[in-house]
């Protein structure tokens, strides 16, 4: 499973020069992203390097535990009042609508919000830094990690699993 990393470079040169030594150390070039700020991304970096996600599908995720979780508890509770007559069979309609419904809204409502490294670092992209997305399996990483701090960045405080790589 792939883990991601994120550097900070404080300009463009430090960004592509931590790119390149990724990229020696034997990470895939589709593994390599960047963020910053709009007006550099838009004037200094290629659509192909751009990281543009959004928390739709986490958000997604979650609502459909939180769904499904509520419409299993109204289910049962339903079910426990005898003049509704509600089975299992509702219980189960009840979840899996409660799933549904929440999973639509939350993804809704996530897709509208920032992906969580811009959320954690706007400070660094407001500030003109950019970041090196790097996702790899972790002796990759270790070793990539080590060759990008070489080129002039630093590694940030983040780390995720990437299950949809």
């Amino acid at each position: 499973m792939k883990i991601r990393h994120v550097f900070c470079a404080p300009d463009l040169a430090t960004a592509q020069a931590a790119i390149r030594a990724a990229r020696r150390a034997g990470v895939e070039n589709r593994d390599l992203l960047l963020v910053a700020r709009s007006d550099i991304e838009l004037h200094s970096i290629r659509n192909g390097r751009k990281e543009a996600d959004t928390d739709m599908l986490p958000a997604a995720m979650r609502g459909i535990a939180y769904g499904a979780a509520t419409g299993l508890l109204v289910g049962g509770v339903a079910m426990l009042v005898p003049t509704l007559g509600i089975g299992w069979t509702g219980v189960a309609a009840a979840t899996i609508a409660g799933a549904i419904i929440g999973g639509w809204a939350s993804a809704l409502v996530g897709a509208a919000l920032p992906d969580p490294i811009r959320r954690k670092f706007n400070a660094e992209i407001e500030a003109g830094n950019i970041l090196v997305l790097v996702d790899a399996d972790r002796e990759l990483l270790d070793t990539a990690g080590f060759a990008i701090v070489r080129e002039g960045a630093q590694l940030l405080p983040f780390e995720s699993h990437k299950a949809m790589a």
